[in-house]
């Protein structure tokens, strides 16, 4: 098993150790992380829904670090360019919110309610660490724990 962890990964597990609790928000986790750490540049890669909640968030961050936000409609592109058909509609774009933040050399990324398949991509592109502070799921409040009550 000791053999899956490289060196960049028992970094992580230790900073993780000894710069979290159970007493803290995950906000403040993600922040005690990212200082542990000594990252100096995080990424939020937000859906446009949560844009007031992703500028708290860089606010917050901003006392320690150098903080970019991007949100999902980047570069505007359409369905027309990325699946094909016709149409105008503006899609998400996380391959261009992870190569946005890849230029921005963060070393953290916050995804932030993106989409199912879209948070899967940002992560596969991203260069820097990805972390998630919570999905989207309209239908509970973005609360996860609640879907769970309704299959169960």
């Amino acid at each position: 098993m000791k053999n899956l962890y490289t060196e960049e990964f028992r970094e992580i597990m230790k900073v993780n150790y000894d710069y979290t609790s159970m007493s803290s928000t995950r906000i403040e986790e993600i922040m005690n992380f990212a200082r542990g750490i000594n990252f100096e540049r995080i990424g939020i890669a937000h859906c446009i829904t949560f844009s007031n909640e992703a500028q708290i968030l860089k606010q917050y961050f901003s006392k320690y670090f150098d903080v970019y936000t991007i949100d999902c409609k980047y570069g505007r592109i359409t369905k027309k360019d990325i699946i094909g058909g016709t149409g105008g509609r503006i899609l998400c774009n996380p391959a261009g919110q992870a190569d946005y933040l890849n230029k921005k050399n963060t070393e953290l990324n916050i995804s932030m309610g993106l989409c199912v398949g879209h948070d899967m991509i940002f992560s596969k592109m991203s260069n820097g660490l990805v972390t998630n502070l919570f999905d989207k799921d309209f239908t509970n409040n973005n609360n996860m724990a609640e879907a769970i009550s309704h299959i169960y």
